[in-house]
């Protein structure tokens, strides 16, 4: 029963990374208009966000496979939740007030 629960806990470790990861990322598309060099401001974002994962991916992992596995679970159950927080209302629906609605 340990075991279950070792895992389930690295699963919430992995979404608490994705989260950081992908809302990381978020964070710096939205704000990059804002900056005086984005290109900067994106490599410097990617480099600490994929030292983030990296290193909590080290420490979760723990050298098993099972463990990686999970972790790697939440992060990818992290990316789904954040796209889905994250989108913006498509084109179409804003200017027509409906969906799949095209006037020719």
């Amino acid at each position: 029963m340990n075991e279950i629960l070792m895992l389930v806990l690295i699963f919430v470790g992995g979404l608490a990374i994705g989260i950081i990861f992908f809302g990381g990322l978020w964070f710096t598309v939205m704000n990059s208009t804002n900056f005086r060099a984005p290109a900067l401001c994106f490599a410097g974002s990617f480099i600490v966000r994929t030292a983030i994962a990296l290193t909590g991916f080290y420490y979760l992992g723990g050298g098993q496979w099972q463990h990686f596995l999970s972790c790697l679970l939440g992060f990818v159950a992290a990316r789904i939740i954040t796209i889905k927080l994250t989108r913006l209302p498509r084109a179409d629906k804003i200017m027509n007030g409906k969906e799949g609605h095209h006037e020719t």
